[in-house]
């Protein structure tokens, strides 16, 4: 007799209610903002060149080139915005491979929005007061803004924009990064170990925490800081221990732009990890003009657990990939 595939949720009922009630209490925030809600493409003509992230390719008939489900809705977001859409929002299912664990699901929800004229003080502030309000924080819990190198220094003693790569290989393996591993790494990703491994998950413990400033190195689509070319316009959000968000305020040269997704090519083929071909028609939205703004792509699904102190992501979805 063969086994039956088990059909039912993931997740409880209970966690279900509580999800579509914090999704309408999410549309009702940026309404009351006049943030426009906008729709984009969930299959795009491109895969992302980012060496951290792994697209899933679509092969539909009648289409001779691969499809790609979008790992954020980020560039078509941008292409609307130098269109002159002014502030949007999208609350966007994304996928991405190799993503497997208590937190991460291959398919997820990315609640992610543009806000023109907008610092990225600014951004932050207003990401704390969507992320308190879903989280049910109370309103004395702690909200902390540290920027990258402060929090290095502070939580490892080390100043990670000087620090020589030696001395951070040598650190790591005080911290009990495997030897030959940290010999083989590169600095950011080190740099990237220790956020994950080592200061991360103390981050947040009894509210928010704002990390900003990240290293140039790590700008992806930020811009660099003006006043320190050293740092990048960029931010992530933790609580208890969990990265919830990631904002920018958003690098509008194309031309810049083209070098950094060359660098990401020129990186990912280093990997053998297949280097994307460049989203054009992005550059050509940047080059047409992107007006002053700030973005963040903020994790729905982690935000639920940690109202519902769930242990494992399927627990807040209908349907977890292994039921899918």
């Amino acid at each position: 007799m063969s086994q039956t595939a088990d059909w039912r949720p993931s997740a409880a009922l209970p966690a279900l209610r509580l999800r579509a009630e914090l999704l309408s209490a999410t549309r009702a925030f940026f309404a009351a903002r006049g943030v426009l809600e906008v729709d984009t493409p969930a299959l795009v003509r491109h895969a992302v060149t980012d060496v951290h992230i792994d697209c899933a390719s679509v092969q539909l008939p009648g289409h001779g080139a691969p499809l790609y489900l979008h790992s954020s809705p980020e560039y078509a977001m941008k292409r609307l915005l130098a269109a002159g859409s002014g502030d949007i929002y999208q609350i966007a299912h994304v996928f991405r491979g190799n993503e497997v664990s208590p937190l991460h699901n291959p398919e997820f929800t990315l609640i992610e929005w543009y806000r023109c004229g907008f610092t990225l003080r600014a951004l932050m502030a207003e990401v704390g007061e969507l992320a308190s309000q879903l989280l049910a924080l109370p309103s004395a819990a702690p909200v902390q803004y540290c920027s990258y190198a402060q929090l290095f220094e502070r939580e490892v003693g080390l100043d990670p924009l000087c620090a020589s790569d030696a001395a951070l290989r040598a650190l790591a393996i005080t911290h009990r990064l495997d030897a030959p591993v940290a010999q083989r790494c590169t600095r950011d990703e080190l740099l990237d170990w220790f956020m994950g491994s080592v200061i991360g998950p103390r981050l947040g413990g009894d509210g928010l925490c704002f990390v900003h400033h990240y290293p140039a190195s790590q700008a992806a689509l930020a811009r660099l800081d003006p006043q320190d070319p050293l740092v990048a316009l960029r931010f992530e959000l933790y609580a208890h221990g969990i990265e919830l968000a990631n904002g920018f305020e958003e690098l509008a040269d194309a031309a810049q732009q083209r070098s950094r997704f060359e660098l990401d090519r020129r990186e990912r083929s280093r990997r053998a990890l297949g280097a994307p071909a460049i989203d054009e028609a992005l550059l050509s939205a940047l080059s047409a003009g992107l007006p002053s703004v700030s973005g963040v792509a903020l994790g729905f699904d982690r935000l639920l657990m940690l109202r519902l102190g769930a242990a494992h992501i399927g627990q807040v979805l209908p349907f977890a990939f292994d039921r899918a």
